[in-house]
Order: C-alpha cells, then sequence, then structure tokens
C-alpha cells in the first residue's frame, strides 16, 4: 500500500503494527470527510481481509474512493467492473472508464490500445480462437498455438515486473503459502490489478478450457531463472470442495533453453514458441484425479523463462 498523504500514510502503518484501533479511528475520521486516500486504505485492508473482510463493501469503498479523486482506487474499479468480481459485472462500462483513465495516464493507454486489437463481442469474450490440437489423450492435453500475440505477451511481462516473489500456492483453506516444491519467482495478477486487457486474456483462456472466467484462480506469471524448476507435481487439490478440473498455461518467451513441461509418466516433454498454450485436464471424469497429470518443469539451462498459468477450478472462485 503506497499514499500520498503522510495521515494516511502514518495510519496504515499503525495499524500493520498492531495498533489498530486508533489507527481505524483516524483512517474513518478522515474517510468520513470524503478523503480518497483514506476511503481506499479502508477499502484495501478489508480486501485484504486484515479490517472486516468484505470483498463487496471494498469494492464500494474504492467506487467512493474514485469519486472523490483517488486515481488508484479508480483503477481498481475499473478492473473489477470489467471482471465481475464481488459485485455486479458491466464490460462497456468498463472500457468506457478506462478510456478516460488512458487520457492522463499511459499504463492505461496501453491496455486500452491492446484490447483495441483484440476482436471481441460486447462482453469481451473473443469472436473466434485459434486452431488447436489434441497431442495427448492420456493425461487429456491440447495445444493451442499463438493464443497470445507477442504484444500480448509483452504486455502481460510489463504488468508483472514490479511484482515478482517467491512462487506460492493456495493451501486448503484458500490460504496463499510459500511452493515447497517450484523454486521459481511469480508475480501474481491479482483481482486488483487484473485490468480489463488481462481479463480479456482470461476469458480467452476460458473459451480454450471451454469453462466460465470466473472459474479461473488470479492468474501467475512465472519466472523461471537458470537452474531454477517445477518439481514433480499434481495441480489436483486433495480433498479440495471446488477442486482444480484443468491448467493452462501460456509461453511467454522461448528465447531460453531446458525449462520443458514434462509428464512423467506419459514420456510427454512440451515446449512452445512465444504465445503458444497448453490446456490439460487434472481430474478424471469420476472427479479423482489423474495419475497420468504428474508433470514437472525442467530446469532452465541458460536465459529465463516465463510462463503464464491458470487454475481452473470446477466451479466459480471468485468472490
Amino acid at each position: 500500500m503506497s499514499f500520498a498523504d503522510p495521515r494516511v500514510m502514518q495510519a496504515v502503518q499503525a495499524f500493520l503494527a498492531g495498533h489498530q484501533g486508533e489507527a481505524v479511528l483516524a483512517l474513518n475520521t478522515l474517510a468520513a470527510a470524503g478523503h480518497g486516500e483514506a476511503l481506499r486504505a479502508v477499502g484495501e485492508l478489508r480486501w485484504g481481509g486484515q479490517l472486516d473482510p468484505d470483498p463487496a463493501a471494498a469494492r464500494a469503498l474504492f467506487e467512493r474512493a474514485a469519486l472523490a479523486g483517488d486515481r488508484v482506487a479508480g483503477h481498481y474499479a475499473t478492473n473489477l467492473m470489467a471482471s465481475g468480481i464481488a459485485g455486479p459485472r458491466d464490460w462497456h462500462g468498463a472500457v468506457a472508464r478506462l478510456d478516460e483513465e488512458a487520457k492522463s495516464d499511459p499504463a492505461r493507454a496501453r491496455a486500452l490500445a491492446l484490447i483495441g486489437r483484440m476482436k471481441l463481442d460486447e462482453g469481451g469474450d473473443p469472436f473466434a480462437m485459434p486452431a488447436s490440437e489434441t497431442v495427448s489423450e492420456a493425461p487429456h492435453v491440447t495445444r493451442h498455438p499463438r493464443l497470445f500475440t507477442q504484444p500480448e505477451c509483452a504486455y502481460v511481462l510489463a504488468v508483472a515486473q514490479a511484482g515478482y516473489g517467491p512462487s506460492t500456492v493456495y493451501d486448503s483453506q484458500r490460504r496463499l503459502v510459500r511452493d515447497p516444491i517450484r523454486t521459481s519467482d511469480g508475480s501474481t495478477l491479482h483481482w486488483l490489478i487484473e485490468d480489463p486487457a488481462i481479463h480479456a486474456l482470461n476469458r480467452r483462456i476460458a473459451a480454450a478450457s471451454g469453462t466460465q472466467a470466473d472459474q479461473g484462480e488470479a492468474a501467475q506469471v512465472l519466472r523461471y531463472a537458470q537452474g531454477q524448476e517445477y518439481r514433480p507435481h499434481f495441480d489436483f487439490v486433495r480433498a479440495a470442495a471446488n477442486q482444480r478440473r484443468q491448467t493452462a498455461l501460456v509461453w511467454l518467451n522461448h528465447d531460453y533453453r531446458g525449462g520443458e513441461t514434462v509428464f512423467i509418466r506419459a514420456g510427454l516433454k512440451l515446449k512452445g514458441k512465444r504465445g503458444d498454450a497448453i490446456v490439460f485436464r487434472n481430474a478424471l471424469p469420476d472427479g479423482g484425479v489423474d495419475p497420468m497429470t504428474e508433470h514437472a518443469g525442467l530446469p532452465v539451462t541458460a536465459g529465463t523463462k516465463f510462463l503464464y498459468s491458470r487454475w481452473i477450478r470446477e466451479a466459480r472462485w471468485v468472490a
């Protein structure tokens, strides 16, 4: 969290340091007076679960903060409107808002320009999809050449750049924890920064996988430097009430060596060109784990590998 007003920044720091009572009082006093940054701060704390977790209430606070002139909150509100997270979805309205934001913000202008080059219907879904092919029946894997364009791959990498940290996974309580078997760094394109352009790409992945966009977890951009790998594992989550039925992977570059995706038991080794994708099923028709989906990302031997990863649940995952 970053705020220009020192009163807001000090209150947030006090809250995070354990002085919640006085911090909340200070923020609420400013928010009641219509202070945009204070409204956003309370919204971010509620969104993140540190203060009375309520995504819908947080979204409403972002809307109020945007009306009070807070630009960051306005971006959050636009992004959530595009995806339909924690409230109604309005693709047309979100793009109209993005158009206004693009007039004064180069990053938003790049997102708008990217959307302008996509062939989308009124809801933000792709009009047509590239041809795909089945490369394996057991496990069931389909290849989708050029699912993302070169400019789209470059845009994703730019959005992800500021967010890299040790790769994480969701545990059975939907908490993000350090991944014990993946040595890469990851940048999560979470709901607040999933802008309309990224959301349109996620809707394309949904079309490729035959699912709805709201079944997907937040996408991650994975960065594998030389020597980094993803050891053999399953994406299936045992005892999960809302199972990870499918996984989608998009190669964002190909100028590296090693790093192939290998399905261990099938002896299937895959490496795509920039923009190529694969989608594979993690579960059998009876809902159990497909043992043939055990897979690994082999160590990168030269260069850096970037991969767009999206786990797709059986039912709606988002708030």
